[in-house]
């Protein structure tokens, strides 16, 4: 492998086909790949602070070591630093400014997606002149993050002194938490009040939690008064978010609304093409061709299968051809395969909507939110996995089968009497089952 940072991005999907999207979001994606020496068999990984090392190494050590297995073997051990610490043995470089891939120049434009292009080239352009706020949806995996740090990049090049901010929905929240328990929420609205440009990826993730939705709110008409851009992407349109408030819903729709479809096979070709020049390689058209035959719904899986071939190329000597890109597709489309719907799954997108941890759900603790939450976890279970009462109580710190039985219960006068909360279990469930 060329280096640990190329190999990581090969992790990173290992790791993402086997825990949610938002589990990958939060604890995965955030981690930066430092140093791998193989003669102490010691890879180090940098992390934002001492609580997300803390999340790793009891929930993620597991997961992260099997996921290094697979591309470099085993016996590989995980050293998690924070940002102050700077292993004296390793010269650390400053990461990139700019993610050389991330540019409108590499967005591979087709049908399906001209028109969120156009509308994204022209935000950076023109901020907050001609569609203010951009809402931007689509599935996952066809090329909505890579416009927003398109646009990042091309505003900061074009307008440098401009404040630029990108987050993700539910790190708005997580952030937000963390302001109120650390008694910090002036700085942080301060933060996002005082931006020019505001991006916020997955904004369908602050739906069903009123207090980020209130503060959200504040801070949308704060830049919007001021003239300020917002570009906002979501899984879907805004007015199939269940549990957003409806005026957020409104002001989502006060600007441009684009989406983006799969792509067609000549620009699946085009795609494939693009990125085998920037990982360096030569890509035959015969199997350029047998690629996107095969893989048409997903732009990741397509980027996916070609550094997986780069990697069979680079690791095993193996050459560019049909039978790498059958083995390459045949990985890649095996992991992507929706996993069963999990109790550990479910309770991690419950907690994710009630602003908890798994282990809270999982703990002894009964304030009320938690409580609301851990049977909401138990009635989903149910729902989805149609798991006996004994099995899920089990799952949820060893509950008999009498605490499950009067969770759903109770879960089930609530849905009848409170359309709130009968939303937000609904949509729940769609992003258990999306995912």
């Amino acid at each position: 492998m060329e280096s640990f940072t190329e190999a990581w991005k090969l992790i990173c999907e290992y790791c993402k086909s086997r825990i949610t999207e938002v589990a990958f979001t939060t604890w995965i994606s955030r981690i930066e790949p430092v140093d791998l020496d193989f003669t102490t068999g010691v890879a180090v990984l940098r992390v934002p602070n001492e609580f997300h090392r803390q999340t790793l190494t009891r929930c993620y050590t597991d997961l992260l070591t099997d996921a290094i297995a697979q591309v470099f073997g085993p016996g590989i051990e995980l050293n998690f630093i924070i940002p102050e610490e700077t292993p004296a043995q390793h010269d650390i470089p400053e990461p990139p400014t700019e993610d050389y891939e991330f540019t409108f120049d590499t967005f591979i434009v087709g049908p399906s997606n001209k028109f969120a292009h156009a509308a994204s080239m022209a935000v950076s352009t023109k901020p907050a002149t001609l569609y203010n706020p951009l809402f931007i949806y689509g599935n996952s995996g066809l090329g909505k993050t890579h416009l927003l740090y398109a646009i990042c990049n091309e505003i900061t090049r074009s307008f440098p002194s401009m404040n630029i901010i990108y987050t993700k929905g539910d790190e708005f929240t997580n952030e937000m938490i963390e302001a109120i328990r650390h008694g910090t929420t002036a700085q942080f609205r301060q933060r996002y009040r005082k931006a020019d440009i505001l991006l916020v990826d997955d904004i369908q993730f602050i739906a069903g939690k009123d207090s980020t939705q209130e503060e959200f709110f504040h801070t949308f008409n704060s830049l919007y008064e001021a003239k300020k851009q917002i570009v906002l992407t979501s899984d879907r349109p805004a007015k199939d978010i269940a549990t957003l408030e409806e005026r957020l819903l409104t002001r989502f729709e006060w600007g441009l609304t684009a989406d983006i479809q799969p792509p067609d096979f000549e620009t699946r070709i085009a795609i494939i093409k693009r990125k085998a020049e920037l990982l360096g390689i030569a890509m035959p058209d015969n199997v350029c061709e047998y690629i996107a035959n095969r893989v048409k719904n997903n732009i990741r899986q397509l980027e996916g299968t070609v550094k997986k071939m780069k990697a069979f190329y680079l690791l095993n000597g193996d050459p560019l051809n049909i039978n790498t890109a059958q083995a390459a597709i045949s990985d890649i489309i095996n992991n992507s395969q929706p996993a069963p719907y999990t109790v550990e799954k479910i309770i991690e997108e419950v907690a994710r909507t009630f602003g908890a941890t798994s282990a809270d759900i999982r703990s002894a603790k009964r304030s009320a939110n938690i409580s609301n939450a851990r049977q909401v976890a138990m009635y989903i279970a149910r729902e989805i996995t149609q798991m006996p009462m004994e099995a899920i109580g089990k799952e949820f710190g060893g509950r008999d089968h009498s605490t499950v039985v009067y969770a759903t219960q109770q879960v089930e006068i609530k849905l009848a009497k409170d359309s709130k909360m009968k939303s937000t279990v609904e949509d729940i469930i769609k992003n258990i089952r999306d995912r």
